[in-house]
């Protein structure tokens, strides 16, 4: 990882698995300082409580067009 500028370090990794790739390969990817919030992302098995936080999304949803379709 390099700074490239005051707002931005390079993320360089290289791929090194002579069982998937013929040859390693490298990349890059630009990372931006943000002023937002940044949250951890955790994985847990199931995801058991994604298709309810989606749900409850869409339902809200719902119900501030119906509010707004009253209007």
């Amino acid at each position: 990882m390099s700074r490239v500028d005051a707002e931005t370090v390079l993320y360089e990794f290289t791929v090194a698995d002579p069982e998937t790739w013929a040859e390693p390969w490298t990349a890059q990817m630009p990372l931006r300082a943000s002023t937002k919030q940044l949250y951890e992302h955790a994985c847990h098995e199931g995801n058991y409580s994604l298709p309810l936080v989606l749900s409850g999304a869409r339902a809200q949803e719902r119900t501030e067009k119906a509010v707004a379709d009253d209007r």
